[in-house]
């Protein structure tokens, strides 16, 4: 029995370069950039915004902002192994969309509510147009 590698495979060389190509362009590099920022702004949104007084929501934003820094982080450079971890991306910005009414306490002040759909739909946008540039550029 012959075993052949599918890393020479036509398809997956076509893949790639299309990938490639579409990560390097200045668009793309310009929303990786965004979604860095971003996730950073979530992160430390609760010192910036001044709502770290208020725990849960505050441990919240510090892990969501992480954990969108850390999917949106890796797409420029490998996007043929990380593209589907901008989904998740999506999922984080929904969820800071809607976290201070789900979070238990009184967290949902004006300020937490304006800091967290502000920051939440940007990340959600970045997200989303990170995750569409798999199908740009299709030949």
């Amino acid at each position: 029995m012959t075993t052949h590698s599918i890393e020479h495979h036509p398809d997956l060389a076509e893949m790639r370069s299309r990938f490639e190509r579409v990560t390097s362009t200045p668009a793309a590099q310009a929303v990786e950039a965004l979604a860095l920022i971003t996730g950073l702004y979530l992160a430390a949104s609760p010192w910036i915004a001044g709502f770290s007084g208020l725990t849960s929501l505050a441990v919240n934003n510090l892990i969501a902002g992480l954990a969108y820094c850390l999917c949106m982080s890796g797409l420029g450079s490998a996007y043929e192994r990380t593209h589907a971890m901008a989904w998740t991306a999506v999922a984080i910005g929904a969820w800071t969309i809607i976290a201070p009414w789900c979070i238990s306490g009184n967290v949902d002040t004006t300020r937490t509510v304006v800091s967290n759909v502000i920051a939440g739909g940007v990340a959600l946008l970045l997200a989303l147009a990170m995750a569409s540039m798999a199908g740009r550029n299709r030949a």
